[in-house]
């Protein structure tokens, strides 16, 4: 069953709503329960933290007990932003958590309910996704290198795009390979595709690969910039790399 923040036949997705999704699950009574959603708006929930709580912990919690209840497997996303972002060095499992933001916070949130819940769980930490629906960064780019000669990109910001096709395939695996080894692969992984960038180097690839297949674009130069540079509402980490070496 796929769901929306919308209700259809009575049964809804809709994270800010914890009684309506207690109920849905109930109903639906699964034996796998992926929570694909959450509050992403990172400045944002620096303003509107009562909801970016609610859909990123609490509506964890929430799905947490039920597939408790129900022994079933819970699998959740989450984010390198519970890590303070300090250093070079990619991130473990294992490593200590400090989120700088409150985005980061409400997904560490999320993150310890579903632990404390005892349910079955499999909880993929990810970074900088990228994928056909939604708005991405890459998407961004395209657009604003349109209308603009000139962009200033975050190029102390280090990370690894990870593909939403990518997240989904190691997904599907898991699911099949917990099913069968429940006892032994419930827990923390790390999930994102190899290599690094900044966000400078980034946009430099997206735009440099769109220009190269005929796109016509308004941009004749890409300016590195550090974060203290471009303030925003929401710290950023500066280091979201991540080692997933667990996964493999």
């Amino acid at each position: 069953v796929a769901l929306d923040r919308h209700s259809v036949d009575g049964l809804s997705g809709d994270l800010s709503d914890l009684d309506a999704l207690r109920a849905t699950i109930r109903r639906v009574s699964p034996d796998v329960i992926v929570n694909a959603a959450a509050y992403t708006a990172v400045d944002k929930a620096e303003s509107d933290k009562e909801l970016a709580d609610r859909v990123n912990g609490e509506a964890s919690r929430v799905m947490a007990e039920e597939a408790a209840s129900l022994d079933a497997w819970l699998i959740h996303y989450s984010t390198d932003y519970v890590f303070s972002g300090e250093g070079s060095t990619p991130w473990m499992e294992t490593d200590a958590v400090a989120p700088v933001n409150h985005y980061g916070a409400s997904k560490l949130a999320g993150e310890q309910a579903i632990a404390a819940s005892g349910c079955k769980h499999l909880i993929f930490r990810t970074s900088w996704v990228y994928g056909a629906r939604g708005d991405n960064f890459a998407k961004t780019m395209l657009r604003l290198a349109k209308d603009r000669e000139s962009l200033g990109v975050i190029a102390d910001q280090i990370g690894v795009p990870t593909g939403a096709d990518l997240i989904a395939d190691v997904t599907a695996l898991a699911i099949q390979q917990a099913i069968r080894r429940p006892s032994t692969l419930s827990g923390l992984y790390h999930l994102a595709a190899a290599g690094e960038v900044s966000w400078y180097d980034y946009a430099s690839l997206v735009i440099g690969f769109a220009k190269a297949h005929g796109e016509e674009l308004a941009v004749t130069a890409i300016n590195p910039i550090d974060t203290k540079d471009y303030p925003t509402p929401a710290r950023r980490p500066l280091n979201s790399r991540l080692n997933t070496q667990k996964l493999r």
